[in-house]
């Protein structure tokens, strides 16, 4: 049975990652996962945080957040606080992007991510780690090519999705309506050696078995492995700037 935007269960919607979208980070991305759309930068910047001066490596770190108009009602902007859902997001995308990244490599400078959600209908966060990803291998590229680094220290690929079991159906990409109505929903991230760097599950109304567990996990490598095909597509492209 089709979904109500008409995708099958096993199905993603459809993925648009540009590269190059602004002009002063050497790395840029937007990502179009159906309705929502995230901005993900990647800074380079000399030097690291003090706790990690003086072991010649480097650091690789995030931040995320919703523009005001990004949801319906309208979000308050972060001025002050950071909520405890935005910091959670963040450790996600850093945990993500170290995990295929040699931080000695780096020398003692640090790349930021920034990840803005400018339109959100479910899965920010995973379409904020599957579009950093491809930022920061921009700013690597950058790197290398301004002689800031002698090599590349991205390792491999990443990429993240969420599934869910709505109405009792395993779901792969849940939108918004979904997202609200699933009694089990999942963000998995791993990397294109078949590798898990993170798989957060949470039963919203129901327990769910080992089987349907396993059954969710590897529908999102499914879905993963296609992710991770669209960043390979879009890394092969001339970035728009």
């Amino acid at each position: 049975m089709a979904r109500q935007d008409g995708r099958r269960a096993n199905e993603l919607r459809p993925v648009e990652i540009i590269r190059g979208y602004t002009r002063s980070a050497p790395g840029s991305v937007l990502i179009r996962c159906g309705h929502t759309h995230v901005l993900c930068t990647a800074s380079w910047q000399t030097g690291v945080p003090p706790w990690r001066q003086g072991r010649g490596s480097g650091w690789v770190t995030a931040e995320y957040d919703m523009l005001p108009g990004a949801t319906v009602p309208r979000r308050p902007r972060n001025r002050l606080n950071v909520d405890g859902r935005t910091r959670e997001i963040e450790r996600l995308i850093g945990r993500s992007l170290r995990a295929v990244v040699d931080l000695a490599a780096l020398g003692e400078n640090s790349i930021l991510i920034d990840c803005d959600v400018l339109q959100a209908d479910g899965g920010t966060r995973t379409a904020a780690v599957t579009a950093a990803y491809v930022a920061l291998c921009d700013c690597a590229r950058r790197a290398v090519g301004n002689g800031w680094i002698v090599r590349s220290p991205v390792t491999q690929a990443v990429a993240a999705v969420s599934v869910g079991r709505v109405a009792g159906r395993a779901l792969l990409d849940l939108d918004y309506a979904e997202d609200v109505e699933a009694d089990v929903d999942m963000n998995v991230v791993m990397t294109d050696s078949d590798r898990f760097v993170e798989v957060q599950g949470t039963a919203e109304h129901a327990p769910f078995t080992r089987t349907e567990m396993e059954r969710l996990v590897r529908l999102a490598e499914r879905g993963i492995k296609r992710l991770l095909e669209i960043q390979r597509q879009a890394l092969r492209k001339r970035p728009k700037l």
